[in-house]
Parts: C-alpha cells; sequence; structure tokens
C-alpha cells in the first residue's frame, strides 16, 4: 500500500531534494552573509540598520523586516559591522566561506541605555525538527474567525487542517490524526481542552492568548522523548519575558481583546524584577452563525482572563505564575430549516420546524506556578525546574429540541408551473432530543525537570562537541465525574421508532453515571548529542526514551525516540536534513474510555503508534536586486499503528469504541515554502498529501461498486480523517508607493473527508465522502499610525498609541457551501438520506487594533 501511494509522487519527491542537494557549479569570488536584525529587549525587527566590512568601502542597510543581505569576499576571514541610532554599535566576526556560498546571521542589537549586550547567533541546528514562528506580531493581522492561535496552524504548520469543524473551529487534524491526539505546552504546562463539544459553533476561546505569545514551535511528528504522549503533533508556545511597559487594544464585531505587559526592576539589585502579562478576551460568534440555513436566535458568549507571572529572585532563580478563566456560554433557539440537496434530476428538499433550546456552559480553570535555576556559569550549567499546576473543567449540556421534518421531491423542471415545489413527500417525522449530561474533570501534577549541558574540550578550537542531558519525572493525579443523562425520540410517518405495538419505545436513551480517580507516572530521559566542525558540517542526534503508568488498569509502557539533524556548511546552499523515527504511545484520557452506550471501559490500553519521518530544510534568498530570505521544508512519513481505538467523527465530536479494536497506517508527503515573495511581507505556502486507512479487528470489510449488492472484501477503509489533498496559502502584499495599506489572502483547499451510516459504519465503513472543501478569506489592512510618524505628525489624534490598524475582512469571498456533517433521515420507503449540514457563508468583519 505504501508503495502504491508513493509511486505517482516519488519522482516530484526526489526531484525536491536533488534540487535542494546539490551545489551550482559557479565560479564566484564572492560569498553572501544574510540574516535578520532584532531589538534584543522585544524580540522586534529593526530597520536602517547599516552593515557593513569593516576595511571595505560599502554596505547596505536592513529593510523593515529586519531583513539584510550582504556580499562578502569569498576565502577570507572578515568582520562585520553594524550602526543604527539610538543602538549599541556591534559587531560579528565571519569565518571564510567558500565562492558563492549562503551564510545566515541573526543579530539582536541591544538599546544604548539597557544593560543587555548584542546578541549575534549564526543559523545552526536549533530548531530540533519542528517549525519554528517568532514574528508573532504578523499572525495578529491573519482574518481568522475565531481569533484562537490554532486556527493559524494549518497555513505555518505541515501536514495540518481543521478537519470537518472547518472555519468554526480552532481544534485542529495532523497527518491523519483526530483531535485529541495533539499536545499543547505553554511555558512547558500542558494544556487540556473541554470533552463534550459537539460543534464548532460551541467552541469559545482556547488557551494561548496570542497578545501573549513570544515564539511557537511545532512539530508534526517524530518530536523527542521530552514530548509527551500523544501520537499526532506538539505545539509549544513561550509567553513574553517583557522588558518595558506595552498594552494593547482590538476589537471587531466577532470580540475584543486588551494586554498590558511590564516590569518593575529593583534599583538596588539589578537582577531582580517582577514581570507581569495579563490579557482579556470576548469573543462572539453571532455574526458568523447568523449565514447558517437553520434560522433562530444565536447567542453564544466567550471570554476568558490570563495573567503569567515572573519574579527574578536573583540572577539564577525565577518564580513564576500562570492562572486561566475560561467561561463558554452557547445559547441556541432553532426556529426553521430549509435544505435542499440532491442531483439535477433528483432534488430533494427538507423542511423543519422547531420548538425549544440548547444551552451549552463550558467552564475551565487553570493556575500553575514554577520555581527554575539557571545557573550563571559558562561550563557544564545544570538547571532545575519545579512545575505544579491544576485544571478544572466543568461542562454541562442541556438541549430540549423538538423538530418536525418533512422531506419531499422537488420539481426541477423548469417549465412546470410546480418548479421549485414539493411534488412528492418521501418522509415526515417528529424528532426530539432531550439532554441533561455534566461532566466535571480535575487533573493535578507536579513535575521536577532537569538538565545539564557538557561541553568536551578539543585542542582544534573549530571543533565544538556537546552533550545536552535533559530529564523529567512527573505525577498526575485524575478525578473525573459524568453524569450522562439523555434520549431521543424519533417519530417517522406517525410511527415512533423503533416500533412496538405493546408499548411505546424512544430510539435512543442513555443514563449512566461514571465516577474515575487514578494516578499517572510518566518520566523521560534524553541526550542531545552536537557535533560542529566550523566551514564542514554540524550533526546533531537526540536520543531519548519516556515511560508511563497509569494506576486505572496498571498499563505501562516505555517508548524510544531519536532524531538525527545534519547541516552541511561547506556548500554554497544552507539546508540541512532531519530523519526521526521512534515509538509513539497514546494512553486513553476519558473520552477514549467511553463506549457509545455511555459505560467506561477501564481495560482500554494506550493506542500504539511507529513513526519514521525524513525531509531537509532550504534557506536563500530569491531575487537579484533586492534579495529576500526563503524558506522550503519537506517532509515525508509513515506512521503503523496497532491497538487503535475505532472512533467515529461527527462534526467536531469523536464517538470512540471504547475498545482497542483496529490497527491501521498514515502515510504521506507534506511541502511548505515561506518567504517574503513581496520584500517586509511574509507569506506561507502549505501542500500536503496524505493516505491512512485502518481495519477493525474480526471484521471483514466490504465496498460496494456499481450494481454489486453484496460488495467485494478488502483489507482496509479510509479512516474518518482520510483528507488525501490539503493545499493552503497565506499571502500579503501592499501598494507599492504605500506599504501602509496591506492585503491579506487566505486560501484552503481540502478534499472531502469519508463518513459512513450512522449506527451502521462497520462492515461498509465511510464508503462515502463530503464535498471538497475550499474557502477565500481576504482582508484588507490599513495602518493609521505608528511611532515613526510622531516627528512629522506632533498632533495627529492616534499619537498616544504605538501602532494602530484598521481592517476589513471578508469571510467566504467565494460563498461556498462547504459541508461539516450529516443528518440522517429515514423515508417511508425505510431508505435513509444523508442531509448536509453547511458551514458559514460570507461575512463581512471589521476591526480596529492600538499598540501602546
Amino acid at each position: 500500500m505504501l508503495v502504491r501511494f508513493f509511486a505517482p509522487w516519488r519522482s516530484c519527491f526526489f526531484a525536491l531534494v536533488f534540487w535542494g542537494a546539490v551545489s551550482p557549479l559557479s565560479a564566484q569570488q564572492t560569498a553572501t552573509v544574510f540574516g535578520r536584525i532584532t531589538d534584543a529587549v522585544n524580540g522586534q525587527p529593526v530597520e536602517l540598520v547599516t552593515i557593513f566590512v569593516k576595511g571595505g568601502s560599502s554596505g547596505v542597510t536592513s529593510d523593515e523586516a529586519g531583513n539584510y543581505a550582504i556580499q562578502v569576499p569569498a576565502g577570507q576571514r572578515l568582520t562585520l559591522g553594524l550602526r543604527r541610532v539610538v543602538y549599541k554599535e556591534a559587531s560579528a566576526d565571519v569565518l571564510p566561506l567558500e565562492p558563492g556560498a549562503r551564510f545566515a546571521l541573526d543579530i539582536a542589537l541591544a538599546p544604548i541605555q539597557s544593560n543587555l549586550e548584542v546578541v549575534v547567533r549564526d543559523r545552526r541546528l536549533d530548531d530540533a525538527g519542528m517549525v519554528r514562528e517568532r514574528r508573532v506580531e504578523e499572525l495578529k493581522l491573519l482574518p481568522s474567525t475565531t481569533g484562537n492561535l490554532e486556527s493559524v496552524l494549518p497555513h505555518i504548520a505541515l501536514g495540518t487542517n481543521m478537519g470537518a469543524g472547518g472555519e468554526l473551529t480552532s481544534q485542529y487534524q495532523v497527518r491523519g490524526g483526530n483531535y485529541d491526539e495533539n499536545l499543547v505546552y505553554v511555558n512547558d504546562f500542558e494544556i487540556y481542552r473541554p470533552q463534550l463539544v459537539r460543534a464548532g459553533q460551541q467552541e469559545g476561546l482556547t488557551f494561548p492568548n496570542l497578545d501573549l505569545v513570544r515564539d511557537l514551535s511545532f512539530s508534526s511528528g517524530g518530536f523527542q522523548a521530552k514530548y509527551g504522549d500523544k501520537m499526532s503533533s506538539v505545539l509549544d508556545i513561550k509567553y513574553k519575558r517583557p522588558d518595558s511597559l506595552r498594552a494593547s487594544a482590538s476589537a471587531s464585531l466577532l470580540g475584543a481583546s486588551a494586554h498590558v505587559e511590564g516590569s518593575l526592576k529593583n534599583r538596588n539589585d539589578p537582577y531582580r524584577a517582577f514581570r507581569y502579562l495579563v490579557g482579556a478576551r470576548y469573543k462572539t460568534t453571532r455574526t458568523l452563525l447568523g449565514s447558517l440555513d437553520v434560522t433562530g436566535e444565536y447567542v453564544p458568549d466567550f471570554y476568558d482572563l490570563q495573567a503569567y507571572l515572573t519574579y527574578d529572585l536573583s540572577r539564577t532563580w525565577q518564580l513564576g505564575g500562570i492562572a486561566n478563566y475560561n467561561r463558554s456560554v452557547y445559547r441556541f433557539v432553532p426556529e426553521s430549516l430549509v435544505r435542499a440537496f440532491g442531483l439535477v434530476d433528483f432534488a430533494l428538499q427538507l423542511r423543519s420546524v422547531f420548538e425549544g433550546q440548547e444551552v451549552d456552559d463550558f467552564t475551565q480553570a487553570m493556575g500553575g506556578i514554577s520555581l527554575t535555576y539557571l545557573p550563571d556559569r559558562p561550563r557544564n550549567p545544570l538547571y532545575h525546574k519545579f512545575l505544579a499546576s491544576a485544571w478544572r473543567s466543568q461542562e454541562n449540556e442541556r438541549f430540549d429540541i423538538l423538530g418536525y421534518y418533512l422531506l419531499g421531491q422537488i420539481e426541477d423542471n423548469l417549465g412546470s408551473d410546480e418548479f421549485g415545489e414539493i411534488v412528492d413527500v418521501l418522509g415526515t417525522g417528529t424528532q426530539h432530543t432531550w439532554i441533561r449530561n455534566n461532566l466535571t474533570l480535575d487533573v493535578r501534577n507536579a513535575e521536577y525537570r532537569g538538565g545539564i549541558e557538557l561541553q568536551n574540550d578539543a585542542p582544534d578550537r573549530s571543533l565544538t562537541r556537546s552533550h545536552f542531558l535533559q530529564w523529567s519525572v512527573k505525577w498526575q493525579n485524575e478525578e473525573i465525574l459524568d453524569k450522562i443523562n439523555e434520549w431521543e425520540r424519533l417519530d417517522s410517518a406517525l410511527y415512533s421508532l423503533p416500533y412496538d405495538t405493546t408499548q411505546l419505545l424512544v430510539r435512543r436513551v442513555l443514563k449512566t453515571r461514571n465516577d474515575l480517580n487514578s494516578h499517572r507516572f510518566t518520566g523521560f530521559f534524553q541526550d542531545t548529542w552536537t557535533w560542529r566542525q566550523d566551514g564542514v558540517r554540524e550533526i546533531q542526534v537526540t536520543a531519548g526514551i519516556r515511560g508511563q503508568y497509569w494506576s486505572l488498569n496498571n498499563d505501562w509502557f516505555v517508548s524510544p525516540r531519536v532524531q538525527v539533524l545534519y547541516k552541511p556548511l561547506n556548500t554554497s546552499k544552507d539546508l540541512s536534513y532531519r530523519l526521526a523515527g521512534g515509538l509513539y504511545y497514546q494512553p486513553p484520557f476519558y473520552r477514549e474510555l467511553r463506549r457509545p452506550d455511555g459505560t467506561v471501559n477501564p481495560d482500554a490500553a494506550a493506542q500504539k503508534s511507529a513513526h519514521v519521518v525524513g525531509g531537509f530544510t532550504y534557506d536563500f534568498l530569491w531575487g537579484k536586486r533586492r534579495p529576500v530570505k526563503m524558506r522550503l521544508i519537506a517532509e515525508a512519513y509513515y506512521k503503523q499503528m496497532w491497538d487503535l481505538i475505532s472512533y467515529d467523527l461527527d462534526n467536531v465530536r469523536i464517538r470512540y469504541a471504547g475498545f482497542n479494536d483496529s490497527r491501521g497506517y498514515a502515510t504521506g508527503i507534506d511541502v511548505r515554502l515561506n518567504g517574503e515573495f513581496v520584500p517586509g511581507a511574509e507569506s506561507w505556502v502549505n501542500l500536503s498529501f496524505l493516505s491512512t486507512r485502518e481495519a477493525i479487528d474480526g471484521v471483514q470489510h466490504k465496498i460496494r461498486e456499481l450494481g454489486d449488492r453484496e460488495g467485494r472484501p478488502v483489507a482496509d477503509v479510509p479512516r474518518p480523517t482520510d483528507r488525501f489533498l490539503t493545499f493552503s496559502t497565506f499571502f500579503q502584499d501592499y501598494l507599492r508607493n504605500n506599504k501602509n495599506i496591506r492585503m491579506h489572502l487566505n486560501f484552503t483547499v481540502g478534499s472531502g473527508l469519508p463518513f459512513g451510516i450512522v449506527d451502521n459504519n462497520v462492515e461498509y465503513r465511510n464508503p462515502y465522502r463530503f464535498k471538497a472543501y475550499h474557502r477565500v478569506d481576504i482582508g484588507f489592512g490599513f495602518q493609521l499610525w505608528k511611532n515613526e510618524w510622531r516627528n512629522h505628525r506632533p498632533r495627529h489624534f492616534l499619537r498616544f498609541t504605538r501602532n494602530t490598524w484598521f481592517s476589513i475582512e471578508v469571510f467566504n469571498l467565494m460563498k461556498v457551501a462547504n459541508e461539516a456533517s450529516n443528518t440522517w433521515i429515514k423515508a417511508i420507503t425505510n431508505v435513509q438520506y444523508a442531509i448536509p449540514n453547511y458551514l458559514t457563508g460570507r461575512r463581512l468583519n471589521v476591526r480596529l487594533r492600538m499598540d501602546f
């Protein structure tokens, strides 16, 4: 199967590798040094920095994004000088470079009034195989329907898409995994998400607050042993470490946000400082939900308050604290629905009217403290970090909705007087859904992390060897109380289903109570060995092992992982290669334990997978007159999975079987190109191919072909996340003569996800597919003010701000009716029809953002 999948694409992939690996046969006598210049205090790009070769006669200046590129003589050791008003003068030594070589050098300039030093850093293998995004300020300007950081991941990460929830959800699928297979960390604290969310419109604000983020790293698979036990991905977020007073505020038709940050320093002790980050957000999707075809009253209210505080006790000890309160309330009073679907010559229409309402309430609170020791000795530093946190989630679902429906065939003859009217009734009935579910989760944990860097002395100073050892032990307690009380009554053609002449039966009843209390013990140990010879090569090998024991079912496991990164330094191309593999086990949390009947299977074991990932990263300059920095990343992967807990997807709700009853695989290719296609405005292009299939143990799967009622046997079937093609791009541009007017374009295309008949999706599993998902969002930004204009416009009404942007955004520009899930209706003839539930239509949003 793997060979069949790769066959059409292997020539393209090997062409990419060959193109990236072969050096140009040129005889240039110069080399290029390029990179990015930032402020050492706030990390913002610094423009108009003069970069020159000391002893030379000319130089270049950095652009608005802090980027620069300078031609230097090849084969000579030289020193670059950097000058800029209000910054300390800097210099950087550059070793002899081969003719035509390109050497990346990033520099952080220190303001004259600060006590910081200039930081010069050449590009090393510091990404650890992860996609790292440091330009967080640009992410804040992206058109987004959710306002959450996760909504931008499909544009900057490899192999990532939003699944069936589309633009309404912030949950994401990575390389064939589902929403529960992703790790999220904020400053080393693991973050959890609500368990009972059924649809994207119920989702509120996720934990990461974009206003507080310094940078983020993302791995789509093959990640290190220091990260936890999930099978798909890890998102590692670092919050800011503020040095000065800053604030921001924004408002739009979809919500508002504000934040403040700063530091209070001890005048008598420069190493003591109190730093604070506080952010508040409010979100409402009423404007978006008003474009759905189910008319009614939508009242979504989501808000959160978050703080991250640190206190530098001394030069080596730091105390930190993080707190978050998040509340999401979704109220919905449906009224009516008219939905047409079917074929050109067999058009159907569903008409419904409703009584009742839905009220969902999700409240989460999290608090954590950390104590960090960072030694100031330069050789063999040993660091320690102690973390403790508690997370509580209280989730309530309340449904009482009575729907009366009529399904009929409509007249499709344009010449008929009844065109567009129902001419043949296929089914009528009533559906009554009543739910009173309450879930309370408490997670408490304590962890110790440590590390030491061991440097080996070498006679040759151009040769550097080091080991970075890391380890951790963690205890976690989980207390879960789940009260399920729901039933559904279905009446078709005046008969209650299932039909019984002696009693009145309802279609489905769940009334259970699950009370669980368990402990988990986890730990890892890993070593990162780095071997670097200046001007020749750098090799980094990270090998580690992690394990876990769970008291609920006495299940335990050990999973080794390894990464190899290689970067040649003696070529004209800035290339690095990656090969990673290992075992990735995912023990159940709670949802995986719960069977469809509401009972819990405590004996469910960890789901298991083996990853193999290989790829390369290529940094290069594009353009001749004014070269800009570009990055190409390509990866191929294969994941073998066993002891899987099978599931079905309904919008963003995952219905698990509750048993380790299946096995499967996922394989594919991901390519990402990002850079400044337009100088000073970074853009991204992602392309992914995926095949993920499974087989349920003890079941002979079949597929039906045209005219074949019995079907033919097959070895495996598509998993619910099997999306063969995903293409997404984010593009920025501005007016040639006015860079303060910008355009942001999001474009996403994804092939259809598979689905099957509800309550009977086993033997003939996932035989159908939704229509392809495609969507265009566009935004126009106008910079009304920036601090550099202060001398030219001293009386401007926005001079009290540092930056002010006004944006106009159009969501779903092409007004495409994308499908999220199905509603199943049984006709009088006992035939079931899948009625598509559509996502949002075209909507306009305006947004104002101010930085202080």
